[in-house]
């Protein structure tokens, strides 16, 4: 037998195998669970008799980690006596190197309003910064959850453009600052020119004279509580 010959009965097999390859259609269908773990702060008031609002407050990218007490930085946290009736407040904590998981924060907004005499027509959403950026993807993702969202110097994505529809019904503010050389203003021009039309209540307020900061100018401001607590879900 030559070499030729040797190898010839291979080659057919493996031409074999093509011929009677299987094209398979299917449905993966198998629930996964996975783990969350996020810590968090939760100011409460102290004897209320009735139930009470909440507002969640997501933090920007310098005040991750596990030193809880830093989130309550550049916050309302800061303006509690701005606020003119009982609220709680939730901080969570964003760890280390990460950005927010939203799907993390929404479930633990929905064990909080729970656990705790949380009005659940009255949770108002805010954040700044990456904060920001997770308070409109969230807001994006379960609209139905918030009275109000409050967004400060956010940057935004495609996925929020794309999803714009998702907005509709919400009560919006979008804060930024004129001068922002680190997530530039037109992140929120370039967001609410797409929202405005599918929400004609959406607002857009820019500081001129405010870089990345503009926390600070949206926080101090009374009427953004006042705004807030006005509203209840539908």
């Amino acid at each position: 037998m030559n070499l030729k010959q040797k190898f010839l009965p291979f080659l057919f097999l493996g031409i074999t195998s093509l011929a009677t390859a299987q094209e398979i259609k299917s449905e993966f269908n198998k629930e996964v669970k996975v783990q969350k773990k996020m810590s968090y702060i939760l100011d409460m008031p102290q004897n209320t008799k009735s139930k009470i609002p909440l507002i969640v407050f997501l933090h920007g990218s310098g005040e991750r980690g596990n030193d809880l007490e830093i989130v309550k930085n550049h916050s309302p946290f800061t303006y509690k006596n701005l606020i003119k009736e009982p609220v709680a407040i939730l901080a969570p904590q964003c760890p280390a190197n990460t950005w927010w998981d939203t799907e993390a924060v929404y479930f633990l907004i929905k064990e909080i309003s729970e656990k705790y005499k949380i009005d659940k027509d009255r949770i108002y959403l805010t954040g700044l910064s990456m904060g920001g950026w997770g308070t409109l993807k969230l807001a994006g993702e379960h609209p139905e959850m918030f009275a109000s969202v409050s967004a400060v110097c956010a940057p935004t994505d495609r996925a929020m453009w794309a999803n714009i529809h998702n907005y509709k019904d919400l009560n919006i503010k979008l804060f930024h600052g004129g001068m922002d050389d680190i997530v530039l203003p037109e992140n929120a021009f370039n967001f609410y020119q797409k929202l405005h039309p599918v929400n004609p209540r959406a607002e857009l307020t820019i500081f001129p004279n405010d870089n990345h900061n503009s926390w600070d100018s949206t926080y101090s401001d009374p009427k953004l509580y006042e705004w807030m607590l006005s509203l209840k879900k539908n």
